[in-house]
């Protein structure tokens, strides 16, 4: 039977510290939270502004629902574009230095959708090899050829690049490295893009809020400007809300609204989405103390975990990681970690290497110094 096989997969993923499992948040996001009947204190968001459960973005899903109902009845091209998703993806626009935007529901469908739309056979995509899933599958389904380069190589890239003579040229690439936390080398990247006439899109999920003058993302960060860049962010983690957009010239918009298959063919979000996510923007510009509170966060939590037998990686984003090695040793730690009261996620291949396997401790503005304090001095315990 097929399902027998199907058991045996699991039984085997199970057996290699592999089998993923859900736990059950019943409370809102935030620093502190009840997962499973239980308090923790948590490392475990991509909340990294402490928005999640913000009041005025609570007050503005509420009012945005009021205006225009729970849900936006059909996909943005029959009669799911609202006035609301309009200002947004101005505002977005405008926020990033960008021409023009297009809303999408997830990252993961803006990825699919853009990459997609803007290359096929003939073409040929370079992506990092540590990108984030979605656009692993997304150059997949384009049918461009792949070529993939060692992870912030840029001289490996140039010789692909170099050896590529015909079609379009795409390099795609996480901005901020999800599992790793490093920023991608943006400017580097840009100059090969002049020097061999290459299209730059940026995954800036982690980035978006964070880096950057008022959280503006990584072209900020390294004021940088260019119609060759298409910038991609997500809405859900440091924005506090959900959805995705992507930015760039008006042309490649235009061609992503005609082309985009997982823009066209779903349902468009709810518009009071829109809503909450323009009161998150005003807290974006206004409140400058949430990022220069995680860069004294995370400061403090590199200090205090010097000593320890595990390797803190480099990273100076809220994306902290702790590298253990073995799925067995990495489920352990986070296990004692939560028996301490904390919660941080065990991440394993395969969404990092092999043997490369961690805690991934993601830091937020609404943790203090006392938080971060309490997470250093229990991994030093359990050092001993």
């Amino acid at each position: 039977m097929p399902f027998t096989e199907l058991q045996n997969e699991l039984d085997d993923r199970a057996a290699q510290g592999l089998l993923r499992r859900r736990r059950m948040l019943e409370s809102a996001q935030g620093v502190r939270i009840i997962v499973d009947g239980q308090d923790y204190l948590s490392f475990c968001s991509n909340d990294y502004l402490g928005l999640a459960n913000h009041p005025q973005l609570v007050a503005a899903l509420q009012q945005g629902a009021q205006q225009f109902g729970t849900g936006s009845g059909a996909s943005h091209l029959v009669s799911g574009h609202f006035s609301a998703h309009q200002a947004l993806e101005q505002a977005l626009a405008d926020f990033v230095g960008k021409p023009a935007a297009l809303s999408f529901s997830t990252g993961y469908m803006a990825n699919l959708g853009a990459v997609q739309a803007l290359v096929g056979r003939g073409d040929t995509v370079f992506a990092d090899k540590l990108n984030h899933a979605s656009l692993n599958d997304a150059m997949l389904l384009s049918r461009a050829e792949v070529k993939r380069y060692r992870h912030n190589d840029m001289a490996q890239l140039a010789e692909q690049l170099a050896q590529t003579m015909s079609g379009r040229k795409l390099i795609i690439t996480d901005a901020v490295f999800s599992m790793d936390g490093d920023i991608a080398p943006v400017p580097e990247l840009l100059a090969l893009c002049e020097q061999h006439d290459a299209w730059l899109l940026l995954d800036d999920a982690h980035g978006f809020g964070v880096l950057g003058e008022q959280g503006r993302g990584v072209l900020s960060h390294f004021r940088l400007e260019s119609p060759r860049i298409i910038y991609m962010a997500t809405l859900g983690k440091a924005a506090g809300v959900s959805g995705a957009f992507v930015a760039a010239e008006a042309v490649v918009i235009e061609t992503l609204l005609q082309n985009a298959r997982s823009y066209i063919y779903t349902t468009a979000s709810p518009p009071a989405l829109s809503v909450a996510l323009l009161a998150s923007m005003s807290i974006l510009r206004e409140e400058d103390w949430r990022r220069e509170r995680l860069q004294q966060l995370i400061a403090q939590l590199r200090e205090g975990l010097r000593g320890l037998p595990w390797t803190l990686m480099q990273s100076d984003t809220p994306i902290q990681p702790l590298l253990v090695g073995s799925n067995e040793s990495v489920l352990a730690l986070s296990e004692d970690l939560r028996a301490c009261g904390i919660w941080v996620p065990a991440i394993r291949p395969p969404t990092v290497p092999q043997g490369t396997a961690r805690l991934r401790i993601s830091l937020s503005a609404a943790h203090d110094a006392a938080d971060v304090a309490a997470l250093i001095e229990a991994l030093h315990e359990l050092a001993l």
